[in-house]
This record gives C-alpha cells, sequence and structure tokens, in this order.
C-alpha cells in the first residue's frame, strides 16, 4: 500500500530534482520499501498515470505476484514507475 501523502511527497521530490536514474536512486534509498522503476511515458501503454506533472508521469505497480503489473489501486500498490514525458508528448 502506497499512501496518498507518501505518493506526494515522491511526485513533489522526483519533480523538484528532475527525473533521472540519480534521482531514482535517491527515492530508492529513502523508501526502501518501495519498487522504484524510470522510463520514457511513450513506452508505457494502456494505463492511466495516478500522478501527472511537468514532465512527469506517475504510475502505481502491484508486485504482490510474480510478474509486476500497473495498477491504480494504491491499497495493491508495492511500487511506482515514474516516467519522464518529453515536450513533444505533451
Amino acid at each position: 500500500m502506497i499512501e496518498n501523502t507518501t505518493l506526494e511527497t515522491i511526485a513533489a521530490e522526483a519533480l523538484s530534482l528532475g527525473l533521472d536514474e540519480t534521482t531514482v536512486q535517491q527515492l530508492r534509498e529513502r523508501w526502501p520499501g518501495l519498487h522504484f522503476s524510470y522510463c520514457m511515458d511513450d513506452d508505457v501503454s494502456g494505463a492511466v498515470p495516478v500522478r501527472e506533472l511537468p514532465g512527469i508521469n506517475v504510475y502505481l505497480v502491484d508486485g504482490r505476484e510474480h510478474c509486476l503489473c500497473l495498477t491504480s489501486n494504491p491499497e495493491v500498490a508495492t511500487g511506482l514507475v515514474l516516467a519522464e514525458v518529453e515536450d513533444d508528448d505533451l
């Protein structure tokens, strides 16, 4: 489960630091119990972001089973995908 306040804090930190591998590593260190992935937003298909920020879309990950999948339910979320949105995607 990912609390709304945790999600908001992570999103704000990613936005203020800028999204890259260094930022994702810092988030992993701060929240070691959560799974973090970083990709380009056009690599994500069929999912609706839970947060849309300037240059970043945030998706929830459900990792309870053997395979990871995207979810919109924070009650079952075990991690986040931080997806970089390129200017031409806006």
